[in-house]
């Protein structure tokens, strides 16, 4: 499809990645895109290795199919650059996004021959920093929508907070913390 920007999400059970392809599904289809998000695993648990994908489109999508080859990446745990190779079919004119505290340098072997852009967050310091915790997810999110600018940041921003606000409406200090999350992930990501 000529318009249509393809993700895939490589995590860990229980870290987030699907409900991150979801919420970028909800937050692109509430901005006027035609979308899918959708998860691919077995009978995993948490720790085990899932895919999750993203189709965000302006015009309609008409194909039903996981991605096979990705506009952009997003690995939200670096462990399984040891494992997986995140980066079959990845369009080179795309860029993949990991999860890491190491420099680009250090991570750019486990690559294969993948010579794209390549950008890093530590999704870890900004989750402790704005949320106490370890939760990638939030920070992986904004970054991936920097670099494929799919929607308008302050699109984006005004719809997440929405949804926090429903999704946590008795809990304003989480709705807070992620929104926090999310304007720091913008600035952290390299």
């Amino acid at each position: 499809m000529k318009n249509c920007v393809e993700i895939r999400w490589h995590g860990r059970g229980g870290q987030g990645a699907k409900t991150a392809a979801l919420l970028l599904a909800d937050v692109a289809f509430k901005t006027g895109s035609y979308v899918q998000g959708f998860p691919e695993y077995g009978p995993e648990r948490m720790g085990a290795p899932i895919t999750a994908y993203n189709r965000i489109s302006p015009d309609e999508i008409r194909v039903h199919s996981n991605i096979y080859h990705p506009d952009y990446v997003v690995v939200v745990d670096e462990s399984l650059l040891e494992s997986i190779d995140v980066t079959e079919g990845l369009n080179p004119d795309g860029a993949i996004l990991i999860n890491t505290s190491k420099s680009k340098d250090d991570i750019e072997k486990h690559l294969n021959v993948y010579k794209g852009k390549v950008f890093t967050i530590d999704a870890r310091k900004v989750s402790v920093a704005c949320l106490g915790k370890y939760f990638p997810n939030t920070p992986m999110l904004a970054g991936i929508v920097k670099i494929t600018g799919v929607m308008e940041w302050d699109k984006f921003l005004t719809e997440m907070e929405a949804s926090f606000k429903h999704k946590f409406s008795s809990k304003p200090e989480v709705i807070e913390g992620n929104m926090n999350a999310l304007k720091m992930a913008y600035d952290e990501v390299k």
